[in-house]
């Protein structure tokens, strides 16, 4: 999982580095940079962890108006109900845990999906359960999963004063 996460977060620093390297005049560069790079397709598979990184990474990159941070922060939510899938999505709570009790600087971007959306969404409603209110306000939060799961997560967010966009998978 750890693996995952470093690709998931290399091919994101990649994308972030190939968008800064030409933001000479942004209203004329980002239209063809977006039409020249092909679509990732979902995976059918939701073991196939090099898939789902290049999937979400492809739909974070889409989502990165706003940030002024240097990187966002990805998380590929580990799918499945077996003791180690369980015992990796444990150890990303308390990642996360560990990083909303903390805070966040405004103009970051945390961007949350994986194969299964409701357990994507169970991973962030836990996550954010002990957000103060309002200490989000000016962080861009992307949700990646099913249109079931948007209102709780939405619910669950709205006190952190984060800014959250919802992508559909």
């Amino acid at each position: 999982m750890r693996k995952s996460l470093l690709s998931l977060a290399l091919a994101m620093g990649g994308l972030l580095a190939a968008a800064g390297c030409s933001q000479h005049d942004q209203s004329t560069a980002q239209a063809p940079a977006a039409a020249s790079q092909p679509a990732v397709s979902k995976p059918t598979d939701v073991n196939d962890s090099a898939g789902w990184n290049k999937y979400l990474a492809s739909l974070v990159s889409q989502h990165l108006d706003g940030m002024t941070a240097p990187q966002p922060f990805a998380y590929l939510v580990t799918p499945g109900d077996s003791d180690e899938a369980k015992a990796a999505r444990d150890r990303q709570l308390q990642t996360v845990q560990e990083t909303v009790e903390r805070g966040v600087i405004p103009g970051q971007l945390l961007a949350f999906g994986g194969a299964e959306s409701a357990q994507t969404a169970d991973l962030v409603l836990a996550a954010f359960k002990g957000a103060k209110p309002a200490s989000f306000k000016g962080v861009i939060v992307v949700f990646i999963g099913d249109q079931a799961d948007q209102q709780r997560v939405t619910d669950a967010l709205k006190p952190s004063g984060a800014t959250l966009r919802y992508v559909v998978m």
